[in-house]
């Protein structure tokens, strides 16, 4: 019996199953781009970056003056009688921004485009994890079928030799009974694998939109790296665009604890003598109770929450779960590929040596059912094995940035 695992496992291994000749199967790249072309968060993330951006426009804008028209005496008794003795004063006045305000605002808002585009990456490195999960559920869903087909192919051919040896009165008749009974068995395990296989495929369209009916996806689970890359940038860029908005956000509010001039100049037209006269001011604030101390403390809180040592922390125990993220997933194909390559041939063979035994009389049929048993216990522990596998090297390829923006546009090349 030929065991399909083979290219479950090895990528670019030669298919068991012969798949339409018009189906192009799905590789785990082009899903991964086909969900990243289509996501709602992903949009989101970008209008994140497109409003962080305006905000560093709007940052550079200084403050709006101001055009003031003022009339004295315009109207009144005796001599002020309706414009005989009015004023008419036109002024313009301009805020002046002191303390380095315009300049702290402007890096406040450029460490905002620098986070919310960091953000964005590590929203998309998310997303292709989720995506790659449910590709290899798939192609595991896929393998399962198959395993369910071939139980119910080898429990038909059991109950052919139990039938033989009942009606040759070599065997009791619950010996057919119960063969009968495996065979529903298997098949409604062949049902239960199809509608899982359904529903992997399903979920996995879903990121895209689409429908998982017709779907085809690449039989080959890859292998891990062999170049152990390191951690990804995208982590580390958003902690390191979260400290530095966090210092600039410090420099903001001791920017604002440094009050503003306003400075005004115009023209007075005086009625009476039909003169006119320059004026001038100025607009100090005095800063004797506000001083902005409470924002900067609290700034200088954030900052200090988010600082270097906190990054390196973070960067250490990163590089602590990869670590052990590797030996999981090297354990888990170890396991997968002695299971394929060493265990499950040996079951086979066993399973063939209690037939033959059977078919002359040297074994019952319940031998029979325990050595078909174990090798339904073997593909249950590769799937178990496999499952794992899925699961770090899935976590792998988000911590090492598999599917950044730039390192997935490299590899595609």
């Amino acid at each position: 019996m030929t065991f399909r695992m083979r290219a479950a496992l090895l990528a670019g291994a030669a298919l068991s199953m012969a798949q339409p000749a018009w189906a192009e199967p799905l590789t785990l790249a082009q899903a991964v781009e086909r969900a990243i072309a289509f996501s709602p968060d992903l949009q989101a993330s970008g209008a994140g970056v497109d409003a962080a951006r305006a905000e560093k426009t709007q940052a550079r804008v200084r403050p709006n003056p101001t055009l003031s028209v003022e009339a004295e005496n315009f109207a009144g008794s005796g001599a002020y009688g309706p414009f005989g003795r009015s004023e008419v004063t036109v002024s313009y006045e301009q805020p002046i921004e002191r303390g380095g305000k315009r300049d702290a605002r402007i890096a406040h808002a450029a460490s905002g485009v620098a986070l919310a585009e960091a953000q964005a990456r590590v929203a998309r490195l998310d997303l292709a994890r989720e995506v790659q999960r449910a590709f290899i559920d798939a192609q595991i869903a896929d393998q399962l079928v198959w395993i369910a087909e071939e139980r119910l192919r080898l429990e038909r051919e059991m109950q052919k030799e139990a039938v033989r040896r009942v009606r040759g009165y070599k065997d009791p008749l619950f010996v057919e009974t119960r063969a009968e009974a495996r065979i529903v068995e298997a098949e409604l395990a062949v049902k239960e694998a199809t509608a899982k296989l359904d529903a992997a495929t399903a979920l996995l369209a879903s990121y895209w939109g689409g429908s998982g009916a017709g779907l085809v996806i690449d039989e080959g689970i890859e292998k891990p790296d062999p170049g152990a890359p390191p951690l990804a940038e995208a982590d580390g860029a958003v902690l390191d665009a979260a400290i530095d908005r966090a210092r600039a956000g410090v420099v903001v509010e001791q920017s604002r604890a440094v009050p503003d001039y306003s400075v005004s100049g115009g023209a007075r037209f005086l009625r009476e003598t039909n003169d006119v006269a320059v004026v001038a001011g100025v607009s100090i604030p005095l800063g004797r109770f506000d001083r902005n101390q409470g924002n900067i403390e609290r700034a200088q809180a954030e900052r200090r929450s988010g600082s270097s040592s906190s990054r390196r922390r973070t960067a250490s125990r990163g590089c602590s779960r990869l670590a052990s993220l590797r030996a999981d997933a090297d354990a888990a194909r170890v396991r997968a590929e002695g299971i394929m390559e060493q265990v499950y041939p040996k079951a086979v063979k066993t399973l063939s040596q209690v037939r033959e035994g059977y078919n002359r009389g040297g074994f019952r049929f319940s031998d029979v059912q325990d050595a078909a048993d174990a090798i339904i216990a073997i593909q249950a522990q590769w799937t178990e094995a496999m499952t794992r596998y899925r699961d770090a090297q899935s976590e792998i390829d988000r911590l090492t940035g598999r599917f950044d923006a730039a390192s997935f546009a490299e590899t595609q090349k």
